[in-house]
């Protein structure tokens, strides 16, 4: 597809268009159990990155940030809490009608039972700003960052600390009323438990497959617990949880690795989607990567891969919203797709190949409502730190300077095409 031949795009008027974000990840000068993990884990983390990541396809281009700590403490990032307005216009830039963010429940509820007016206040002039640019606010509850009080009652471990969760959803909801009309209520549960509980990867760092079990089963409560709640707030609210989905499919025809495959996938989606799916409006749905599946082996090609060496494969996401909409028949919404890719080398090619998959998919009767790309801007990555660039917009996190990728720009161009046809 050539940026003069979109004919073959066909979405419909209300599509959203936008790319997204989560408060940790973006904000700065934030203080939450990640924060405090960063400065306890930062040396360690630089040390280890050599043995750990050192096969990555651009370890030579990244090595002098990966193996500094300060690149695992997200200290002020981009700016984003006070610099919000200029990330909007980016927004604008590309011609983009949603955003999704979430909300930071260290800063609303910074101690538990007392609420801050200043960041309530912020959140609600947060969401008024894209409201007056025409830009559809999508609210995340849950993005993988929790208030330091709420962590050290054990967090989502013990299913009577579900209430609180509870009270601080309905407590912003409420203070942001029908300014916002879509919300995720927890974004990838089981991806926070598995990193969380299983590889020790991210706070609170535990190995327990029996904390697993009860993490993963206490945020499908809070998620019925949530979306109940605020259905009877508002009936106009859609709620779902954003859930990460990775393809697994056979590399050959073995009985035991289509076997192996199907097994997979039903762990990687079906166990958890049948716990909150009857509790929600849409279907949000995060796509990375896909696995490739031989015997009972994950073999994957290696000849298109992130920075963070995750294969990419986007034209999967078209089996991926098949699956799910043959499954479980509610509308999608693609609440996360993109890649890490600090040269913008491959990102025009990803959202070519996606666009083409939701064609086919929504061809094939999938009801498919909006596409929101990770990320509109360079963000803490997580276990990795700053260096990986998932940005539409690369960020200069010296300076604080933003600007469009040239995949941006392109991107930009095509939903301008699309929205006008």
């Amino acid at each position: 597809m050539s940026e003069s031949d979109n004919s073959a795009l066909n979405f419909p008027k209300r599509f959203l268009w936008g790319a997204a974000t989560s408060a940790h990840q973006v904000e700065g000068g934030n203080h939450n159990q990640w924060t405090v993990w960063e400065l306890e884990n930062a040396k360690t983390k630089s040390v280890q990155a050599e043995y750990h990541i050192n096969e990555f396809p651009n370890w030579e281009h990244i090595k002098h940030e990966a193996k500094s700590a300060n690149n695992y403490v997200s200290d002020k990032l981009a700016d984003h809490y006070n610099r919000y307005d200029e990330d909007f216009a980016l927004l604008k830039q590309m011609d983009m009608n949603a955003y999704r963010f979430s909300i930071e429940w260290s800063r609303v509820e910074p101690r538990e039972g007392v609420w801050d007016a200043a960041a309530i206040d912020h959140y609600r002039e947060y969401v008024m700003s894209l409201k007056r640019l025409g830009i559809e606010p999508i609210v995340t509850l849950f993005h993988f960052s929790l208030p330091v009080w709420f962590a050290e009652m054990g967090g989502f471990e013990k299913r009577s600390n579900v209430r609180y969760f509870v009270r601080f959803a309905e407590k912003i909801i409420g203070e942001l009323g029908t300014n916002v009309r879509t919300i995720i209520t927890i974004n990838e549960p089981e991806v926070y438990a598995t990193e969380s509980y299983h590889y020790q990867a991210w706070p609170p760092a535990k190995h327990s497959n029996y904390l697993w079990w009860r993490v993963v089963n206490n945020m499908a409560y809070a998620h019925k617990r949530v979306a109940k709640s605020l259905h009877a707030m508002n009936r106009r609210y859609k709620i779902s949880i954003a859930k990460n989905s990775v393809y697994f499919y056979a590399g050959d025809n073995a009985w035991l690795s289509r076997a192996s495959a199907a097994v997979m996938q039903y762990f990687q989606d079906d166990y958890f989607v049948k716990k909150f799916i009857k509790h929600c409006d849409f279907l949000g749905v995060n796509y990375y990567q896909s696995e490739r599946v031989y015997g009972y082996r994950i073999h994957n090609p290696t000849d298109k891969v992130s920075d963070i060496q995750w294969t990419l494969a986007p034209a999967d996401l078209q089996y991926v919203l098949e699956r799910l909409h043959q499954k479980y028949n509610k509308p999608i919404i693609i609440t996360e797709n993109g890649l890490a890719d600090s040269e913008d080398e491959n990102r025009q090619w990803w959202i070519i190949q996606s666009l083409i998959a939701m064609q086919r998919a929504m061809k094939n009767g999938v009801e498919l409502r909006g596409y929101l790309h990770w990320s509109l801007i360079d963000n803490f990555e997580w276990a990795y730190g700053k260096w990986p660039r998932f940005g539409l917009a690369s960020i200069d996190y010296k300076t604080g300077d933003r600007a469009l990728r040239p995949s941006a720009r392109w991107f930009g161009r095509i939903i301008k095409k699309i929205r006008s046809a």
